[in-house]
């Protein structure tokens, strides 16, 4: 009897090539971009990115993996006589199980008679009413969606006359989400193809190759507080008016009609990592719909309370709705997801996937990206008791937030599933504020925004979704797989070179204001400046600015190396390289050089003070071009370049310079010994302390760069 058919599954394989690189992506024309340089520096310093699975890490060739058609029988029959002037191509191939036998069922063109199968008799009468369910269905899929079918030219045919004729080659569809094109671009796979759209009507076109037009009376559209989407259409052939929706299986259960089947199987292609839809629809009359759009333009009309009188209305049309059929959704993940996973948790990252998923998806999203672990186990939150991967539903967030967090961030990933666009943003918030680390948001659509925006960086994914979260990020990258290399490489060498170049803005500054304060000391603090005009002003900028500048093209490991060995980054985690303890060491390193260069200076001076000033500004110039080279790790030519016209501006100068500086003096011997002893006293020592650590503490990359 049809009562032992079991629902059937249409799984369609795409494979799709696509080769990335971290600066442009050629497959797409698009370049990484960054929004916010001033975010730069945290690159280096994320220890808890909050990732949204939903769309950053999938690759934008989604395709419809499983169409369930069921009925109050549960049986799933798909025949070939489909009312629209023909049969879908995909009836031929339609496999369903039935106990240990197989049932092929054919279109009504192959075959007269209908099939005999041990133990099964199909009456024709049954078979055109499954026939009929199956078209209502995947009709509704092509009129219930917000795709626009968009018409170009391909260089051969006029864009108009594609229009016009609704050329296939020319069609390329557009909509806000690519679930909603996955499901059209499978309607039309299947025979039946969206043509034409606007404001008022829609067009289909048959397999057989007739237009069908229906007008659109009413449309909802999606909202993530709804979490469904419906239609009100008239059929101008017939003047039958439907109401189509679709929507999450949590909020459909109670607006169709009673059935024992639908959570299960929900639940079953969840598991399988399907984004599931429920199909629905009812039949209105005149009079009905009537009644419904007076009150609905009522509703809208009212200048109190509009929205929640708006739903009311509307959801007094979502009652006793015939369930049509299930879809699923599988978002394929993008290449390279897994090891850019393993990397930052290699690098002392903890990932955590923000979705609004079933739980079950969700944990199947998580088990595909290698988020969980072989050795790891997955727990909810009310049964966790150990350390593992936990997976939490949105009610945690609401009730018990103290103790999630106090045992979320003791795992070494967490997937939070059924997440609203605000609950990510909550949960970000409350990243910061209990574990008072930076966190890092990346995501790929509208509902990641917010998510974003909370987060100290964002990163946005750019995809088929558009480009809401990657305008509003601080950082637009092309793929997930960069994410790796944007934060062990670039993150990496920003952080390093900030905190230098920071450093030694400070030292340079403090090093001077330190020789003038033991010269007003030495002088009975009187008001007279140690350097005046052009002196204060070119050490600052002529004779100092380019190897201080420098600075940001050093690098202390390779690129490749950085990713090879993503545990360098957890280094960084600990903020060694700006800290206050090398901020004391560098004020104390100032201190010491502008006492000993204007010491020295005092000490040396022969009888003018003009000397005193020729003396202590060379050796004050020499000392921060050595200072330089040695914060750098490794050289590049730009460095060596910067160096030596640092030092050739400053000797050229000297010839303008006789107001403040004796220029017969500094030609003299006893100028250049005196420079040189005063410049290897306040360096030296320096250079001895960097090998004596470098020789009994190296860093922990010394035996990777040699």
């Amino acid at each position: 009897s049809p009562d032992c058919l079991q629902p059937q599954t249409i799984i369609l394989h795409s494979t799709r090539r696509n080769i990335w690189i971290i600066l442009h992506d050629w497959a797409t024309d698009r370049l990484a971009a960054l929004q916010k340089a001033g975010l730069i520096r945290k690159l280096g310093l994320w220890s808890s990115p909050a990732w949204s699975c939903t769309g950053s890490a999938v690759s934008s060739n989604d395709l419809i993996k499983m169409f369930s058609a069921f009925y109050a029988s549960r049986a799933c029959l798909v025949c070939g006589d489909t009312g629209l002037c023909g049969p879908y191509k995909l009836i031929p191939n339609v496999v369903f199980p039935l106990s240990k036998s197989v049932l092929c069922v054919p279109c009504p063109q192959q075959a007269q008679d209908p099939p005999a199968v041990k133990g099964l008799s199909l009456a024709t009468k049954v078979r055109r009413s499954m026939s009929s369910r199956v078209h209502e269905a995947v009709k509704a899929i092509a009129l219930c969606h917000n795709v626009t079918p968009v018409y170009e030219s391909n260089g051969v045919t006029d864009q108009a006359e594609a229009e016009r004729h609704y050329e296939d080659s020319c069609r390329v569809y557009q909509a806000s989400s690519p679930d909603e094109v996955a499901l059209v671009q499978w309607t039309e796979s299947v025979g039946l193809t969206l043509v034409g759209r606007d404001q008022s009507s829609v067009q289909l076109r048959s397999p057989g190759g007739h237009i069908l037009n229906f007008t659109i009376l009413q449309i909802f559209p999606f909202t993530y507080e709804s979490k469904r989407m419906g239609i009100i259409v008239r059929d101008e052939s017939t003047g039958e008016i439907t109401f189509y929706m679709k929507g999450a299986d949590v909020v459909m259960a109670g607006i169709v009609q009673y059935n024992d089947w639908l959570e299960e199987e929900c639940g079953n292609m969840a598991r399988e990592g399907l984004r599931v839809l429920v199909v629905a629809k009812k039949s209105l009359t005149e009079e009905q719909y009537q009644d419904f759009e007076a009150r609905y333009v009522q509703a809208k009309l009212s200048v109190h309370d509009r929205s929640l009188k708006v739903a009311t209305v509307i959801e007094s049309l979502e009652m006793e709705m015939e369930l049509l059929c299930l879809t699923g959704v599988e978002d394929q993940l993008q290449t390279d997801v897994r090891p850019t996973l393993e990397t930052l948790r290699n690098a002392g990252i903890k990932v955590w996937m923000l979705t609004g998923d079933k739980l079950e998806t969700a944990t199947c999203t998580a088990k595909n990206a290698h988020l969980v672990t072989r050795t790891q186990d997955i727990h909810i939150f009310r049964l966790c008791v150990t350390q593992a991967v936990l997976c939490v539903t949105q009610v945690c967030l609401k009730y018990y937030e103290c103790e999630f967090m106090e045992l979320a961030c003791q795992c070494p990933a967490v997937v939070c599933c059924r997440c609203a666009p605000t609950q990510k943003a909550q949960i970000v918030r409350l990243l910061q504020e209990r574990t008072g680390k930076l966190t890092c948001a990346v995501g790929d659509g509208g509902n990641d925004v917010s998510m974003i925006q909370e987060a100290d960086c964002g990163v946005g994914v750019e995809g088929k979704e558009g480009k809401q979260a990657s305008l509003a990020a601080d950082f637009s990258i092309t793929q997930f797989k960069h994410l790796g290399r944007l934060l062990m490489v670039h993150g990496r060498n920003s952080y390093k070179r900030s905190a230098a170049l920071s450093q030694f803005v400070i030292h340079r500054s403090l090093c001077i204001s330190t020789m003038q304060a033991v010269f007003s000391s030495v002088f009975y603090f009187a008001s007279v400046p140690l350097y005046q005009g052009f002196l204060i002003i070119g050490y600052s900028t002529i004779y100092t600015m380019f190897p201080v500048f420098s600075l940001v093209l050093d690098k202390d490991v390779k690129s490749e190396v950085a990713m090879l060995y993503p545990e360098l980054y957890k280094d960084l985690l600990k903020g060694r390289p700006l800290s206050y303890k090398t901020f004391l060491i560098w004020v104390l390193i100032s201190i010491y050089q502008g006492s000993i260069i204007m010491y020295g200076a005092l000490l040396l001076f022969e009888s003018e003070f003009v000397h005193i000033v020729a003396i202590s500004f060379t050796s004050l110039i020499l000392t921060e071009l050595l200072m330089v080279a040695l914060t750098i790790q490794t050289w590049h030519w730009l460095m060596i370049v910067a160096e030596l016209l640092s030092l050739s501006c400053y000797i050229a100068s000297l010839v303008f310079l006789h107001e403040f500086i004796d220029v017969y003096f500094i030609a003299t011997l006893s100028f250049l010994w005196k420079v040189t002893v005063i410049t290897l006293v306040s360096c030296l020592p320096l250079y001895v302390l960097k090998y004596l650590r470098r020789r009994f503490s190296p860093p922990s990359y010394s035996k990777l760069t040699s």
